[in-house]
């Protein structure tokens, strides 16, 4: 099942679709200049990369995942322990280059660390393994380890979790390897897209974590119009992996609800 999710989303996702659509179009309209299909392919591409420019789209998608959950406006005088979530790191690129490479999630690493000097008697926790089907090289914990130090946390201070491949296996690797009591007050860091899916996780095995939505990628309100292709692609990608992954997780019993909320 793991492996079958992977290759769907590889290719269902939306700029994966495009591409499928301008081969399947490109290739129909070489074999047959007046083929109708190939003809109404393209022009389905042509709609589709006009949406994806338009950043109110991506906006729209990404928006309530965002705001599903408010920011930490007041920190908690009191905090036993600090989860940051993986999934900001490249990990081929990094293994590739020797050095870290992160992508469109890598604010909740920083945001992460700020709270780590905030609390300095808390526990932290990094879970992130390998999330590969095939080529398995190095973890996501490897990498951060290397961050994490580099950034002035001792590393005596944190719990690595590096066998999980995605957020549910990030909340039950977690809870098995911490084992939080009830009465303590954990904060779960990740992006704010990702927190509904993740929160779900961690309420499905039982730790009530707090919160702390961090690194946005949509305006609070309003809209954007300069249009601009390659963020709006990476921006609907992003967010319809959210909205698939929220069903796919409450289909699977990975959350208790559809959509997590406060």
């Amino acid at each position: 099942m793991y492996a079958a999710s992977r290759l769907f989303w590889a290719l269902g996702r939306p700029s994966a679709v495009l591409i499928l659509l301008a081969v399947a179009g490109l290739l129909l309209v070489a074999r047959r200049r007046d083929s109708k299909i190939g003809v109404s392919l393209l022009a389905v591409l042509a709609a589709g990369v006009l949406a994806c420019s338009w950043p109110p789209v991506a906006i729209w998608l990404a928006r309530p995942l965002e705001n599903r959950f408010p920011a930490m406006v007041h920190a908690p005088a009191h905090v036993d322990g600090i989860i940051l979530l993986g999934g900001a790191v490249h990990l081929d690129l990094s293994i590739d280059r020797n050095m870290p490479a992160l992508n469109m999630g890598a604010g909740r690493i920083t945001a992460f660390v700020a709270l780590a000097h905030q609390y300095p008697r808390a526990r932290l926790v990094f879970t992130g393994g390998n999330a590969g089907v095939f080529v398995r090289r190095g973890t996501e914990a490897d990498i951060m380890r290397q961050m994490l130090g580099d950034m002035g946390i001792p590393l005596s201070r944190i719990v690595f979790e590096s066998a999980s491949r995605n957020t549910h296996e990030n909340a039950l690797y977690t809870m098995k390897l911490v084992r939080p009591s009830r009465s303590q007050r954990w904060l779960l860091v990740t992006s704010a897209a990702d927190m509904p899916r993740a929160i779900g996780c961690f309420r499905a095995v039982g730790w009530p974590v707090t919160a702390v939505p961090v690194d946005y990628h949509t305006p609070k309100a309003g809209l954007a119009w300069a249009p601009n292709l390659a963020e709006g692609l990476a921006a609907i990608d992003w967010a319809s992996h959210e909205w698939v992954g929220l069903v796919y997780y409450r289909l699977r019993g990975w959350t208790p609800e559809l959509f997590p909320g406060p």
